[in-house]
């Protein structure tokens, strides 16, 4: 709930900045390795913009795949966890270089 009322907040900052007044379409780009329930996220946006410049707005989310940097193989590998050896070499741990982003990718507004 907490992280979709700091959007709510973003969005009002924007709506007031750039002065439209309604979003009707959100883009969230939640990496796989985020740590955020996805599922859970949808729900609180239903529950947190109602009554709000958002309201019936239409919510989607990209999950950026999980990346990791074996030093031993000198690679980057998707992966499904934080905590996945190296697909290559079985090699832990891995340096996390994506996966982690959670942010508001873009907002269509009128």
């Amino acid at each position: 709930m907490s992280l979709m009322e700091g959007m709510l907040h973003i969005m009002d900052e924007n709506a007031k900045a750039q002065g439209f007044g309604r979003v009707r379409t959100v883009i969230l780009e939640i990496g796989k390795l985020a740590g955020v329930e996805v599922e859970a996220l949808r729900f609180a946006f239903e529950a947190v913009t109602e009554g709000s410049i958002a309201e019936g707005a239409t919510l989607e989310i990209e999950e950026p795949q999980g990346l990791g940097w074996c030093v031993e193989c000198e690679r980057e590998s998707s992966i499904e966890t934080r905590y996945d050896p190296c697909p290559l070499c079985g090699k832990v741990p891995l340096a996390i270089t994506g996966g982690t982003e959670m942010r508001v990718k873009a907002l269509d507004v009128e």
